[in-house]
């Protein structure tokens, strides 16, 4: 879901702003007007929930086929790529922050661009012999021996050791921010690479709460025997204001003869000899900081003089960072996308569940209406009329309901041994009296074996009784109406076929596709678009599923198989072992 829902976002034709970060986070915004405005009141085109925004603070207008940024006397200012701009023009991929709201503008010019790309006449494929020959594959696991000295070179020198060291943390570091969207998991994991590269007691990460500027633990890792292992690790306070505000990644030494550092914050007093902390800079800004440090007790610090860290360490160390950070934005701007595209889901839902709803709510209200009417005037015909319009809404408003239940809920069938012909013939029974109210003939050729199968019972019911409903449906609209239901066994491919064949009005080849797609109805008011979805999840969860085949005006087939699983017999009593005495 996550990927397909990025390239569509990517592929608007429209130009839009995308919040990825603040409370509307996974919003989209389209700019369809000429003067779009941006504020905290609702007045506003795009109303964004930010305390430091202003009621009216910026407007984006169209200036040909550009759109420009421009600050309406905001009280914090406006942003683009992290530079303050009163007015400015938008490119797609600039970064506009407006208080804590951070938005992505794309541009549909870009996005055509890039499509186009993919039609260029000089770029093509083509079967041709070209003459060439492969001469060497690597495998893509073989990547990090571009690290090793190559045989028979001689010894390596430090600084060859040291230069390997280091690309072979950026390697396995990229590597894994490449192959994971488990926060958690890949800080933990990258502090594993950094304590096999550095010499460091103890080290931890922490992310940046953009609401409270407060850090939070997210990995911890110690060097198991040595001092201060089981320590709580305290860090200064003074260090991570300094490297939030500053941007800078620190290497400290002993604190006290450092005049950037409060002598009462000294990290000296809780036994840390050398400390690194590097903020995680990504894109966007701050997101957390990594802190390393070894640790000397406060009695043997003058015994310690060879330095474990240097330059070097720092350097790689916000590199490090950096990955680490551009890995939480992209984990953050798809956990974005996905709840912006369930809760497009759930709008979707909910507004087609109450329209249908609210129709049926009416029609419950119409028939109370006969037969409170009936009561008054002893009309028992008038009181029969409104109770079956009740009754009908009543069923209407129960299937509603199941087939929510049954759409929304992971679920294992509950297997169990029964006759097929049972099932499927019970659901004809049960439609026969509404075929022939719309005069339709409904004909059944159930199985000819009389086997017990394994499956689950009143999940088929349901899944037949949806797709024979809308076979009925379908062809009310033709002089001599028909759906024929027939239950097969494929010797070939063992699995037990289920057909309701209509010669209603037919399927157009382009909708066949989106039938079963949620809340997609042709019934209009009558359908709630859950029927066919509920059915073939059924089937799949049999491990099945339903084909169609269907042509305008020549009637539809549904083929409902799911595999014959037969029931093993049950032992007689005859056959059942008796207990001796």
């Amino acid at each position: 879901m996550g990927q397909s829902s990025i390239r569509q976002l990517r592929e608007q034709d429209v130009p839009s702003l995308f919040v990825i970060q603040g409370n509307d986070q996974g919003r989209r915004f389209e700019l369809n007007d000429a003067v779009t405005s941006i504020g905290r009141d609702r007045t506003n085109t795009i109303q964004l929930h930010d305390t430091e925004i202003s009621r009216r603070h910026a407007e984006i207008r169209l200036d040909g086929s550009r759109y420009e940024l421009i600050d309406q006397e905001s009280s914090n200012g406006c942003f683009i790529n992290n530079e303050l701009a009163n007015r400015g023009y938008l490119t797609s991929g600039d970064r506009v922050q407006l208080g804590r709201t951070l938005m992505i503008f794309t541009h549909a010019e870009t996005a055509s661009e890039v499509r186009d790309a993919h039609r260029d006449p000089l770029i093509r494929q083509e079967n041709v012999p070209d003459g060439s020959r492969i001469i060497r594959t690597v495998h893509h696991s073989e990547g990090s021996q571009i690290f090793m000295l190559p045989g028979g070179e001689g010894p390596e020198t430090e600084w060859f050791t040291t230069a390997r060291a280091n690309l072979q943390l950026m390697y396995h570091t990229a590597l894994a921010v490449s192959r994971t969207l488990d926060i958690d998991q890949l800080l933990d994991y990258i502090m594993g690479l950094v304590f096999d590269w550095i010499d460091a007691d103890r080290g931890c990460v922490m992310l940046l709460d953009e609401e409270s500027m407060h850090f939070t633990p997210k990995a911890r890792r110690f060097r198991p025997g040595r001092q201060g292992a089981d320590e709580a690790i305290v860090i200064s306070r003074t260090i991570l204001d300094f490297v939030l505000e500053k941007r800078e990644g620190v290497l400290t030494t002993n604190a006290s003869d450092d005049s950037r550092w409060d002598p009462a914050g000294s990290i000296i007093t809780q036994g840390v000899r050398e400390a690194i902390c590097v903020p995680m800079q990504g894109r966007y800004g701050i997101v957390g900081a990594i802190y390393l440090d070894t640790f000397t007790a406060p009695g043997d610090a003058a015994l310690q003089k060879k330095r474990r860290f240097n330059d070097d360490h720092l350097k790689l160390m916000v590199a490090v960072a950096h990955q680490a950070a551009l890995a939480v934005e992209d984990t953050n701007y798809y956990s974005a996308v996905v709840q912006s595209e369930r809760l497009a889901a759930v709008g979707q839902a909910v507004a087609a569940i109450s329209h249908h709803v609210k129709n049926i709510l009416q029609g419950i209200r119409g028939g109370s209406y006969l037969v409170e009417e009936g009561i008054k005037g002893t009309d028992v015909p008038l009181i029969e009329k409104g109770w079956g319009i009740v009754e009908r809404n009543q069923e209407r408003i129960s299937t509603l309901v199941m087939d929510m239940l049954s759409y929304s809920k992971e679920r294992e069938p509950d297997l169990t041994a029964a006759n097929v012909n049972d099932t499927v013939g019970d659901v004809v029974e049960l439609m026969q009296s509404r075929a022939a109210e719309f005069g339709v003939a409904l004909n059944y050729t159930p199985l000819p074996l009389e086997i017990q199968l394994m499956f689950d019972v009143e999940g088929l019911h349901r899944a037949v009784l949806n797709v024979l409903s809308n076979a009925i449906d379908a062809c009310q609209t033709v002089e001599t109406p028909k759906v024929d239901v027939t239950v097969s066994l494929d010797e070939q491919t063992h699995r037990l076929n289920i057909d309701v064949v209509d010669n209603g009005c037919g399927i157009p080849p382009e909708k066949i596709d989106s039938i079963f797609t949620a809340f997609e109805s042709s019934k209009g008011n009558r359908g709630t678009g859950l029927g066919l979805p509920v059915s073939q999840k059924i089937l799949r969860e049999h491990g099945g599923d339903i084909v169609v085949e269907s042509s305008p005006g020549a009637g539809s087939r549904f083929t409902l198989y799911f595999p014959a699983h037969i029931a093993a017999p049950s032992p007689s009593p005859l056959d059942r072992p008796t207990q001796m005495d």
